[in-house]
């Protein structure tokens, strides 16, 4: 009898095996789960850049704001009628340390 218990046990863990750890197991299955989460992660965060490219690239074909910006900033570019002032920083002179 408890050969025929040794064999039932045998034939059951033989059965489990691939459940398990085979290749549609249940760890690789758990794997491929985390691996798409993060992919959908990152798809996320590609989606949302690509909607906010979007929205600049509409409005630049669309409003003449949105250029102007960017020739102001970007290449410092000014109107004809406007007078470009630049100011530079002047440096405070700190008090000398008091003698001892």
């Amino acid at each position: 009898m408890r050969w025929l218990a040794l064999i039932f046990v045998a034939a059951i863990v033989a059965l489990q095996y691939p459940m398990w750890l085979g290749k549609g197991g249940w760890l690789a299955v758990r794997e491929l789960d985390r691996q798409v989460a993060l992919q959908r992660d990152g798809n996320d965060k590609l989606r949302a850049r690509n909607e906010a490219l979007d929205a600049d690239v509409r409005d630049l074909k669309t409003g003449s704001e949105a250029i102007e910006e960017r020739a102001r900033s970007e290449l410092g570019m000014v109107r004809q009628d406007e007078v470009f002032f630049q100011l530079q920083g002047t440096v405070a002179a700190r008090p000398a340390p008091a003698a001892r």
